[in-house]
């Protein structure tokens, strides 16, 4: 599903498939004059708090990097820049960058959005730019399809594609009903095509259009506003906050932590509660964590939910961390059943290549497997130190941490303000808002509002780890996982550490574990690393053997019964201003930058990061029904 491109020979893309140049003569002159100012920007955008672009062809991306610059050097410009774009047939990440060339001046974007575009399936992927400033969310697939299904509510429209007489599809007037559904009242839109049954569409669809002159050789070009003598129905549920106010975000780990700075830079003022005397002290306080997507031969919507989580995970980390230090992106050998790779059939040739494929000799044989060995290899993944991730998210601007701080009480003393409790009644805060990210705790603050008790799990673990020694033979460069995970080569005390792991006990909270209990578990992990990488058992077989130099750490974790995070509103008709963020499950690196953004999206009615559906699988609104199928069983 990938666009060929000729190269005309003075430069100009051109698309094979639909006969037809790409943007014309005019280049970027087009996108600022025709798209940009047409939709009266950047002036219209001055004072917002954020701002709401769809695009319905993203082809080169000129258009959006015409934006972004002008978003840049605008004083006035919004906190937030939302661009959605729709492209049926993205075009290749070196012809992108090829056709930057063209326009030196735009060369740094174009850099910074190549090193984004990769993997586009099917689907919908969320770049995050200019410190996540700036969101473009690229829609892959039939764009009618795709206006259908998602309930994005936008400020202006750059109609774009190719020439409605080489691509109909785009200019229907099925399509054209199906945008106007994401437009409000007084939505600006703009074309460069003045096709009289264009102009026709949009005005049955509730636009007034008018044609304006040109840029040269063109002699008109098309600007309109949606504006229909009908009150336009609207399938999407209003956001509970138009504007930042002040948020109580509970439990400082990696849920409340990525809540917490998605809001702040947003320009929420966020006040972060935890009981304890560090953030990272639960469950996210492991010494090392791993992220990498979920395979399943169907693509269902674990898989996909975990692809998204990864990219946002991957920005979100570049953007923080300090690679081979606080985290290393090198990939993740996954072993596999025999015969059961995973892959779906549709990957083979196509951008599925960019997130995973059948391992190759050379990562088998660093590994130390043998080259028969069932395993795909995830050129998006690594670990992760997420107590450091956690230290640099809560280091960002409008974050206030308060340790020391145990919540006992959630309460609702207006519709618009809430207040918490410790255990003597006392308030410790209040807001407008309450993000509970406390993991296996969270039930007990929501059923003392009457609120629904959520299909929670705890799940203890245990890792084992150790200082390596030197040498240290065996153990690879990357991560390991199926069956356990291993981890080697990870900075700690000024050497390098392995860590293996983590044991699942189901339904168990108790902590700490007791000598007999640690030692349970480490035998576990051992026999795990035994036959997940022999080689490396070899060499770490004197840490497992009595009087050894093997450490552990132990945590509980929080998942739900169908093994999806749970991100949304509690009950958003009777506890307005309640929202929740939990169940990450063994996932949480995973996970939890995704759902933070998810959470914050939904908050203030942005594009979501997200397909609706899987917004959806993720929700609180219904938490009863069974979303997973049995492909799903191994997960955690």
């Amino acid at each position: 599903m990938s666009e060929t491109i000729a190269w005309l020979p003075d430069g100009t893309p051109y698309s094979t498939r639909f006969d037809d140049r790409y943007h014309g003569e005019q280049g970027l002159a087009q996108a600022r004059d025709v798209f940009l100012h047409g939709c009266g920007l950047p002036a219209a955008w001055a004072g917002a708090q954020q701002w709401r672009i769809l695009e319905t062809g993203f082809g080169f991306g000129l258009n959006f990097l015409a934006t972004w610059a002008a978003w840049r050097a605008d004083p006035a410009r919004p906190r937030l820049l939302h661009f959605v774009s729709l492209e049926a047939w993205p075009v290749s990440a070196d012809d992108l960058l090829r056709a930057a060339q063209r326009h030196p001046e735009l060369a740094d974007l174009a850099q910074e959005l190549h090193a984004q575009y990769w993997g586009l399936l099917p689907g919908i992927h969320r770049l995050w730019l200019d410190d996540g400033h700036v969101l473009l969310t690229l829609c892959i697939g039939d764009a009618q399809a795709l206006l259908r299904q998602q309930l994005w509510e936008v400020d202006a429209v750059y109609l774009d594609g190719f020439n409605p007489q080489r691509n109909p599809a785009i200019w229907s007037p099925e399509t054209l009903k199906a945008m106007a559904r994401h437009c409000r009242r007084g939505t600006r839109l703009a074309t460069w095509t003045v096709a009289r049954s264009v102009r026709d569409a949009l005005t049955q669809c509730g636009f007034q259009v008018e044609m304006v002159p040109g840029l040269p050789p063109k002699r008109d070009n098309l600007r309109a506003c949606y504006d229909p003598h009908w009150q336009p129905r609207s399938s999407r549920q209003a956001p509970e906050f138009t504007q930042p106010a002040r948020c109580l975000v509970l439990g400082a780990g990696l849920a409340g932590a990525t809540a917490a700075a998605s809001l702040a830079r947003r320009g929420w003022q966020v006040t972060l509660l935890d009981a304890a005397r560090a953030p990272a002290a639960g469950a996210s306080g492991l010494p090392v964590g791993l992220f990498a997507p979920h395979l399943s031969p169907d693509d269902n919507l674990f898989a996909r939910v975990s692809r998204a989580g990864v990219r946002a995970m991957l920005q979100q980390s570049g953007a923080l961390l300090q690679a081979g230090v606080d985290w290393n992106p090198a990939g993740v050998l996954e072993r596999r059943p025999a015969g059961e790779l995973g892959l779906p059939a549709a990957w083979a040739d196509g951008p599925g290549t960019d997130w995973s494929q059948a391992a190759g000799a050379d990562h088998l044989a660093a590994a130390g497997l043998p080259l028969d060995t069932s395993a795909c290899w995830h050129t998006r993944a690594g670990w992760v130190c997420p107590a450091r991730l956690i230290a640099r998210l809560l280091a960002q601007p409008g974050i206030a941490l308060r340790p020391n701080s145990p919540v006992a009480r959630l309460q609702h003393t207006s519709p618009s303000l809430w207040q918490v409790l410790d255990g003597t009644g006392a308030v410790l805060a209040e807001a407008e808002l309450v993000v509970v990210a406390a993991g296996p705790a969270s039930n007990a603050l929501l059923v003392q509002l009457a609120g629904p008790r959520l299909p929670l799990q705890s799940v203890r673990g245990q890792m084992s780890w150790g200082l390596q020694p030197e040498p240290a033979p065996g153990l690879p460069p990357f991560a390991v996982n199926g069956g356990g995970a291993l981890m080697a080569h990870v900075p700690c005390e000024g050497a390098l550490a392995w860590h293996m792991g983590a044991t699942f006990e189901r339904d168990v909270e108790r902590l700490p574990m007791t000598i007999a209990e640690q030692a349970d578990a480490h035998m576990h992990n051992w026999q795990r690393l035994q036959a997940l990488v022999p080689t490396a058992a070899a060499t770490l077989r004197p840490a497992f053997a009595p009087g050894g130099d093997l450490r552990a750490w132990s945590g509980v974790r929080c998942t739900s019964q169908d093994r999806m995070p749970i991100v949304g509103p509690v009950d958003a008709a009777a506890l307005p201003g309640l929202w929740i963020s939990t169940a990450m499950g063994a996932r949480g690196l995973t996970r939890a930058v995704l759902c933070a953004e998810l959470l914050a999206a939904r908050l203030m009615g942005e594009p979501l990061p997200v397909e609706t559906k899987l917004a959806r699988a993720m929700g609180t609104e219904d938490r009863k029904s069974t979303r997973l199928n049995s492909s799903h069983s191994r997960a955690s």
